[in-house]
């Protein structure tokens, strides 16, 4: 359909009301192909609901999100180069920080949050598509966000994190994709604050078989993100969580050469975040 698009607003520059013509198309396509809700999630034209909430047992309640439908168009939109994502400084790009600006739409926030405030599940995950963490990168010496993920709207992260403390959510963990990457971090209520408290674990799962980003550049930033506690782009694979009302085991599984039918499967690393305590542990 298109890559990084946001509401209305495309990569490419389309006009929003071709692009939506197009997503109504490809929505109409998901929704014949993918295993959702056949009445909750009925396209209508470009609008689908995609959001939903599973619950098994008492052990764990599942909130899908969609990020892409509902959230403000990314900071600093313009062309020819800035559609889609790409690096911004606090100085290139104040609109970054509004705090008008959500990754989910008001509605789906509230949403999300009287979720994750009634929930009586042991464990509570929330599903999305995008890196939370703060990623703090450099561009010419100065501290630099990529505007697709939260990075780009980090006043929604920063409201999130905050509901989640506020209301003391049990066992919190969040699951992404989209970079191509494995990722464990931990998720702070002040990320630019050593002594903030962690409220939430995050792991990402690399790409089944398309190219990771450059491993380097991101790889020498990680000492200005100490709550990243591993990452690599340099392999393709997927995720396996095993839980129990104490404990989370995540195991990032990887293939010896994604061109390869017959590779090999193993596992790169495994972690894990136990019952009460917040944050990851490698184990």
């Amino acid at each position: 359909m298109q890559n990084d698009y946001a509401d209305k607003w495309s990569e490419t520059f389309d006009d929003p009301a071709q692009f939506l013509i197009r997503r109504a198309a490809a929505y109409q396509a998901f929704y014949e192909h993918m295993p959702v809700r056949p009445i909750l999630s009925r396209p209508n034209g470009p609008l689908m609901r995609v959001y939903d909430r599973l619950t098994l047992g008492d052990l764990i309640e599942i909130s899908v999100i969609d990020g892409r439908q509902y959230r403000s168009r990314q900071a600093c939109y313009a062309p020819p180069t800035k559609g889609g994502g790409h690096l911004e400084t606090n100085a290139s790009c104040p609109e970054r920080l509004d705090a008008g600006r959500t990754m989910l739409g008001f509605g789906q926030e509230a949403w999300l949050y009287a979720g994750l405030a009634r929930s009586k599940a042991r464990w509570n995950l929330i599903a999305q598509d995008v890196l939370m963490a703060q990623l703090r990168r450099n561009q010419d010496g100065i501290d630099a966000f990529w505007t697709d993920d939260w990075n780009g709207y980090p006043a929604n992260r920063a409201r999130l994190m905050q509901h989640i403390h506020n209301r003391k959510v049990s066992n919190p963990v969040v699951i992404s994709g989209d970079i191509h990457s494995f990722f464990a971090n931990d998720l702070k209520l002040d990320f630019d604050d050593q002594a903030s408290p962690v409220v939430a674990t995050e792991f990402v799962g690399s790409s089944i078989s398309s190219y990771g980003p450059p491993y380097d550049p991101i790889a020498k930033v990680l000492p200005d993100n100490p709550h990243v506690h591993f990452f690599d782009s340099r392999r393709r694979g997927y995720v396996v969580v095993d839980l129990t009302a104490d404990a989370m085991q995540v195991q990032m599984r990887v293939v010896s050469d994604a061109h390869d039918p017959k590779a090999a499967i193993s596992t790169f690393k495994t972690f894990a975040v136990e019952g009460g305590r917040p944050g990851v542990i490698q184990a």
